[in-house]
């Protein structure tokens, strides 16, 4: 008896997907692409590009399933291919630049518009939310908002986070601790 799409693994899922099974990597896709994709999207701020990513994330997913070994979580490497392609984007659009707690963060960022709001003036106030964060995100150093946004949107452990972007662990919490500090200060008003 196999277990359902939503009680197995990501490695279950992206092995019954190498052994053939298209539906797998569908469950796999619909449980991990809003994360990635709000990843991407906020990290860059450009709907047609980080699209453009997502793509090209899921197409490596897509082609190296039967290579992967779980040596890490499955959302470690997918997170670290979405770095990856991050990199090269921001490196061919600005050759100039170097690139070297989740309930906590969750629980002092404004509401983002990621759930329906109950009303037009709720629903106001959550996109002049999310405005603010994308502002606020945009004022971050680059490697701040990247270790932020790992940690927020890829669920990803401050070891993770240093692992996919190749920094050590201090450093990774360093550059979180920033991040959250900048952040509080720059949302304070809409808190």
């Amino acid at each position: 008896m196999s277990e359902s799409d939503s009680e197995a693994s990501d490695a279950t899922l992206l092995s019954r997907y190498a052994a053939g099974e298209v539906a797998a990597f569908e469950s796999l896709y619909r449980r991990h692409e809003l994360r990635l994709w709000r990843y991407l999207e906020r990290h860059l701020g450009e709907r047609a590009l980080a699209e453009e990513l997502m793509q090209e994330v899921w197409f490596t997913v897509a082609r190296e399933a039967g290579r992967y070994r779980p040596t890490a979580r499955f959302t470690t490497w997918l997170f670290t291919l979405a770095h990856h392609r991050l990199i090269d984007a921001v490196r061919a659009r600005r050759p100039h630049v170097s690139l070297d707690a989740l309930e906590e963060d969750r629980a002092w960022l404004p509401q983002l518009a990621t759930e329906p709001a109950a009303g037009p003036l709720a629903a106001a106030v959550a996109r002049d939310r999310a405005q603010a964060l994308r502002r606020a995100l945009g004022q971050l150093p680059l490697e701040q908002r990247d270790a932020f946004l790992l940690h927020l949107e890829g669920e990803l452990a401050v070891e993770e986070v240093a692992s996919v972007t190749g920094c050590n662990a201090e450093t990774a919490k360093s550059r979180l601790r920033y991040a959250r500090t900048k952040l509080r200060e720059l949302l304070k008003e809409h808190a």
